[in-house]
């Protein structure tokens, strides 16, 4: 009896599988199988706010316990005044989940926050949390009301601290009870703030690799001497007033060593450079404060003639859109400037603010082709 061979069938019986999941329940999976080190580094620390990093959490829980494993943590809230309890509430909260062992250092701390006295304590526990976490870059923004209710930045743990490369604090006043060693800071920027001379002083001789200085509407000096040899970058971005007495004040500069200098903002006392005998490039971008409007194109132009003079010797000068109007002004009076002038290229008509004026009505037509122009810096 023949024994009929078996013939493979050439269409096999499809094999049964599983029901395709819910859609939803895939994407979740593939959201939740993404490597740790590719969700902190490419999609967590590139979010703008740690609000923004918390509330990933709602796309996969395992997502809820990586946001503080990000090296950045940033906060912001100057739209919502009435509630700010509840925002000092979120940032402590936030600080003290961020604060356990397991997690390492971090590389930078932004907060930008009205302030008020009665968040003082909350502030001081911030300080404290960016020490203890050996912060490398802070940027510390507390907006008050008027200069009396300003932060009162007082911990010696903060002055004496060799981890901070990168400061800038605004709304604060310095008071440190002894020295100030920031020993491996390359950039400093101050704005609103009280600095006397002696506190200028101070910081450069416990900055040792401080690289960039930068005062926007700081007060309390008549003299910026800045004789450390480290300090290449000078930015001064104008001069809070605080009286009208300052008005006919001088604020000497006094920068030996700088390569670099940008004087901008509105500029209440007048500027004279003493010495930046070593400076290779500035930019002149400032408006000057005046008794009255009768006087305000006159003072303007005696400061710009005053900052040019001081700076013959200099590569280049980039005069910026706030001066135009008087640096035009002079020329079509006939004044000669170095030939180190450049003039910033604007794309929309300048105008004085003291009559409306467009600027290229104060000259001839022609001049204007003399300009050489560079892009905006």
């Amino acid at each position: 009896m023949e024994v009929q061979e078996k013939k493979e069938d050439p269409f096999p019986k499809r094999i049964k599988t599983q029901q395709p999941s819910d859609p939803k329940e895939e994407e979740d999976d593939r959201i939740s199988s993404l490597p740790d080190r590719l969700i902190i580094d490419e999609i967590l620390s590139k979010l703008p706010l740690t609000k923004d990093a918390i509330r990933t959490g709602t796309l996969s829980k395992r997502w809820q316990n990586l946001w503080p494993s990000v090296p950045c943590l940033s906060f912001q809230d100057f739209d919502m005044k009435h509630r700010l309890p509840d925002f000092y509430t979120f940032v402590n909260q936030t600080l003290n989940r961020r604060s356990h062992p397991e997690f390492k250092n971090l590389n930078k701390f932004c907060i930008c926050a009205t302030y008020d006295h009665q968040f003082e304590p909350h502030v001081d526990n911030w300080i404290r949390f960016v020490i203890n976490s050996k912060v490398q870059s802070l940027e510390f923004y507390l907006g008050a009301d008027d200069i009396l209710g300003q932060y009162m930045l007082k911990d010696d743990s903060f002055f004496i601290n060799s981890h901070f490369t990168h400061l800038s604090l605004d709304g604060c006043i310095l008071k440190p009870t002894g020295r100030i060693s920031w020993t491996n800071l390359t950039y400093l920027s101050i704005i609103n703030g009280l600095l006397g001379e002696r506190m200028i002083a101070k910081i450069q001789s416990g900055c040792p690799l401080l690289e960039t200085l930068s005062l926007s509407d700081c007060y309390g000096f008549s003299c910026l001497d800045i004789t450390s040899i480290s300090v290449k970058n000078l930015e001064f971005h104008g001069y809070n007033r605080q009286d009208q007495g300052v008005l006919d004040n001088i604020i000497k500069i006094n920068a030996p060593y700088i390569e670099t200098l940008a004087i901008k903002g509105m500029l209440v006392s007048k500027i004279y450079l003493q010495d930046v005998s070593c400076l290779d490039k500035a930019e002149l971008d400032f408006s000057k404060w005046a008794h009255d409007e009768t006087t305000s194109k006159e003072e303007k132009e005696e400061m710009l003639i005053m900052i040019i003079l001081g700076l013959y010797h200099v590569e280049e000068v980039i005069i910026g859109e706030a001066c135009l109007p008087a640096f035009r002004r002079l020329r079509a009076k006939g004044l000669i400037f170095p030939y180190n002038l450049k003039v910033v290229k604007v794309s929309h008509p300048v105008y004085d603010s003291d009559d409306s004026t467009e600027v290229d009505d104060c000259f001839d037509s022609d001049s204007s082709d003399d300009d050489s122009s560079v892009s905006d810096s």
